[in-house]
C-alpha cells in the first residue's frame, strides 16, 4: 500500500527550513554587502538539507515501514519527497524573492557587471525570477536525487 503523506509532511518542512536559510542569509548580508561571496556560502545549506532527507527517510522508515525499510523502498521515499520539493520549489522561490529577499536581483546584477562577469543584457538573462524558479526545480530534483541514492544506504534496515 502506498502513502505519501510523511514525503509530503518532509517535503513542506524542508520548504519552510529553505525560507528560514534564506532569512539567514539575508540578515547574515549575503544578498547585499556579501554578495560576492554568496555563490559559496549558500553550499552550507546542503548541510542541514541532507539532515533533514535523513530524518524523512528514518520516519518513514520507522512509522511507515514498521522499522524494517529496504534500499530500494528508501530510494523511491526519497525520490517521491524530491518530486514533492520540486512542486513546492517555483512557488517557494516567488516567496523567496518578492517577500525575503526582494532585492536580490538587482544587487546580484549590479556585482555581476560591476565586477565583469557579465553584460547588462546577460545579468538580466540569468538573475531574474523565472530563471530561479526554474534552477530551483532543476536543482531540487538534482539534489534530491542524489541524496534519495545515497541516504538510504545509511537508513536501511532489514
Amino acid at each position: 500500500m502506498f502513502s505519501y503523506r510523511l514525503e509530503l509532511k518532509w517535503a513542506v518542512i524542508y520548504t519552510f527550513f529553505l525560507f528560514i536559510w534564506m532569512i539567514f542569509e539575508v540578515q547574515m548580508g549575503w544578498h547585499d554587502e556579501g554578495i560576492a561571496q554568496q555563490h559559496i556560502y549558500t553550499l552550507f545549506i546542503l548541510i542541514p538539507a541532507t539532515l533533514i532527507y535523513y530524518l524523512a527517510l528514518t520516519d518513514k522508515r520507522n512509522n511507515f515501514y514498521g522499522g524494517i525499510m529496504s534500499y530500494r523502498q528508501g530510494f523511491l521515499a526519497g525520490l517521491v519527497i524530491t518530486l514533492c520539493i520540486a512542486v513546492l520549489a517555483a512557488p517557494a522561490q516567488y516567496i523567496i524573492s518578492t517577500w525575503i529577499t526582494p532585492d536580490y536581483f538587482e544587487n546580484v546584477k549590479e556585482y555581476a557587471v560591476q565586477t565583469g562577469k557579465t553584460t547588462p543584457e546577460e545579468a538580466d538573462a540569468l538573475f531574474n525570477l523565472k530563471s530561479y524558479m526554474i534552477q530551483a526545480v532543476a536543482g531540487s530534483l538534482a539534489v534530491g536525487l542524489i541524496f534519495s541514492a545515497l541516504l538510504p544506504l545509511l537508513v536501511k534496515r532489514k
